[in-house]
């Protein structure tokens, strides 16, 4: 890649990354500002995104946001579900703010909100879901970075990611990307040492599959028991075998002995 220096261009690691997550597959449909980023269309109507493309306007999103001084001044925000996790481990890794779930109205405007938030950048999931917080960025004159579709509206969008936003693996895996790059270009990461954060935790989990691995996990202990109470018999039974080894008389006999030599007596 000639437009961006050597030291950011993709491994073969993140390429691949890219393509397990499906981050290239779009939508049917094209918005017209989002034809540059489309590689091209499959037979089934299916548009697909230009890998290149998205890793350029990722590390381009990325140096924009270690420019904000404050890791603070900069919301992740996300309406949707798959990208509500995604947002709120950004938020802890990077120091953003992280707001998951509904967008309330006046958030950026109405300074009387409790909830009142004076950003300097955003960074949203999903520019369709997020309708309502570009729209009053743009009235605040707030920088706007999205993760875009092929189909997503690009109105009041200053920097476009182009990725699958549809999915879950492939917006967790944007994020976590993000995140990545921010604390390189800040210095808090090194380029020569992989994160140690797992990209599985900024994939959208389930609750209905996190309460069947929890209740998995209780019943273990319970299948564990009966073992530790057999081998427990075992071990008694060997000790029982010590305690009275090969060629003892048992007490029976002792008793028999003795009333054999109280004859002697007599």
């Amino acid at each position: 890649m000639s437009h961006i220096p050597a030291c950011l261009n993709p491994t073969e690691e993140d390429i691949q990354l890219l393509l397990s997550a499906h981050a290239h597959l779009g939508a049917q449909n094209v918005d017209t500002h989002m034809l540059p980023y489309v590689y091209q269309r499959r037979d089934d109507g299916v548009n697909l995104i230009n890998i290149q493309k998205t890793w350029e306007k990722l590390m381009l999103a990325a140096r924009v946001i270690a420019t904000v001084e404050d890791p603070h001044d900069v919301c992740a925000i996300s309406s949707s579900e798959h990208g509500q996790r995604a947002v709120l481990k950004y938020g802890v890794h990077t120091g953003a703010q992280g707001l998951a779930g509904r967008f309330t109205p006046g958030n950026f405007t109405n300074y009387i909100t409790r909830k009142f938030k004076e950003p300097r950048l955003i960074v949203v999931a999903d520019p369709r879901a997020d309708h309502q917080a570009i729209k009053e960025a743009s009235y605040v004159n707030i920088p706007v970075i999205a993760f875009c579709n092929t189909d997503s509206p690009m109105d009041h969008v200053d920097i476009a990611i182009p990725i699958n936003n549809a999915g879950k693996h492939a917006i967790g895996l944007g994020f976590w990307l993000l995140a990545r790059e921010v604390l390189r270009l800040r210095g808090a990461l090194s380029r020569k040492e992989p994160w140690d954060i797992m990209v599985d935790l900024y994939f959208y989990r389930d609750p209905e599959d996190v309460e069947k691995e929890q209740q998995q996990q209780q019943q273990q202990p319970q299948l564990e028991e009966p073992e530790v109470a057999e081998a427990g018999a075992s071990q008694w039974v060997e000790n029982a075998e010590w305690a009275n080894p090969e060629g003892t008389a048992p007490a029976a006999d002792w008793a028999a002995e003795g009333a054999a030599n109280s004859g002697w007596a007599n």
